[in-house]
């Protein structure tokens, strides 16, 4: 057993201290997440240790295009997650428990080694949410880090600022996603009471830690798709993180309880990127959908591609220490 951080006793019962949710948790029993347990007043982290999914990835599946592009991560995930979202491509490993959905174990000091073997340059916690893993999380990045290897989270971003906090320094990337912009779909999408804590988390990350951040939003027909939903979230990725954080909108494809949906249509998606453009934010990408220089990274200043993609693989870079290569304005590129 592994013992979890960010607890307090409350009685018989634990506190954790780790996400919004704020657990009680009762001896024998475990959060919401399904990953920490009270175990004789103790806290204790489950999965420590213990993966479902391994893969080498390229950065750009994250998605992620403007840190160290071109380059592959070592992709982890475990087993369970702070949300419950009806749409979730990753339910079979995220709404798992530890004694159905794990496959293997890899101790934190053997991931560098690993990701060095497989030609990776940094190490992603992904697949599920991993801030409940946050304790492997911690001792796995800091190994990378000795190794100089990067580390990337991705993210529903359901975290305290204590939570938060223990990963500063640690994590280099924070790849979040923005589901919606109000409450109500919040609560009905993904089973959490706001998207307060999303928000004030990520643009905690920023600027208390310096990580670079990237968002996602899955535009999702009849749910998130209406123009003010979408300018909302634009306009806050520009006002609080800065018009040169890449905006990824990503299409929707019907799946557990939304497959009664449609595909989210591509015009759709246009007029997101279009949103996002005339609220000023300079990098707005398309995802699961092939539309022409969708994912190419173009300089708002002279119009030259700077990054050109083809799907995940960049075909062609013309940047100089993250400024276009052509012009050189500021492209907000880590390489």
């Amino acid at each position: 057993m592994h013992d979890a951080v960010l607890w307090e006793s409350d009685g018989e019962r634990v506190r954790c201290l780790l996400c919004p949710h704020d657990c009680r948790i009762a001896p024998g029993h475990h959060g919401i997440c399904g990953v920490r347990e009270n175990e004789g007043g103790r806290l204790i982290a489950l999965t420590y240790g213990k993966v479902s999914s391994v893969a080498v990835d390229p950065i750009e599946k994250k998605p992620v295009f403007h840190y160290r592009p071109g380059t592959k991560a070592l992709s982890l995930g475990s087993v369970g997650c702070t949300m419950k979202c009806a749409h979730c491509q990753n339910w079979q490993i995220s709404r798992a428990s530890p004694a159905d959905g794990i496959t293997g174990e890899l101790p934190p000091d053997e991931v560098a080694g690993l990701a060095r073997t497989n030609g990776c340059e940094g190490v992603a916690f992904t697949y599920n949410e991993p801030v409940i893993w946050i304790e492997y999380v911690m001792d796995t990045a800091r190994a990378c880090h000795a190794a100089g290897l990067y580390t990337v989270m991705v993210t529903n971003g359901y975290i305290t600022d204590a939570g938060l906090d223990s990963l500063g320094g640690l994590i280099d990337v924070w790849r979040v996603d923005v589901k919606a912009f109000d409450d109500r779909v919040y609560r009905r999408l993904c089973r959490v009471p706001s998207v307060k804590p999303v928000l004030e988390a990520t643009c905690r990350a920023k600027r208390t830690w310096g990580m670079h951040v990237e968002v996602v939003t899955n535009v999702i027909p009849t749910i998130n798709d209406d123009d003010e939903t979408l300018e909302g979230i634009a306009t806050w990725i520009h006002d609080e993180l800065g018009e040169d954080t890449p905006w990824h909108v990503t299409r929707f494809f019907p799946y557990l309880e939304l497959e009664h949906l449609p595909p989210t249509p591509r015009a759709t998606l246009l007029r997101a990127r279009q949103i996002g453009h005339e609220v000023g934010l300079a990098f707005v990408y398309l995802g699961n959908v092939d539309e022409p220089g969708g994912e190419n990274t173009v300089c708002p200043a002279c119009g030259s591609i700077a990054v050109a993609r083809d799907g995940y693989t960049v075909t062609a870079m013309n940047t100089r220490d993250g400024s276009c290569g052509a012009c050189g304005r500021p492209l907000g590129i880590v390489e």
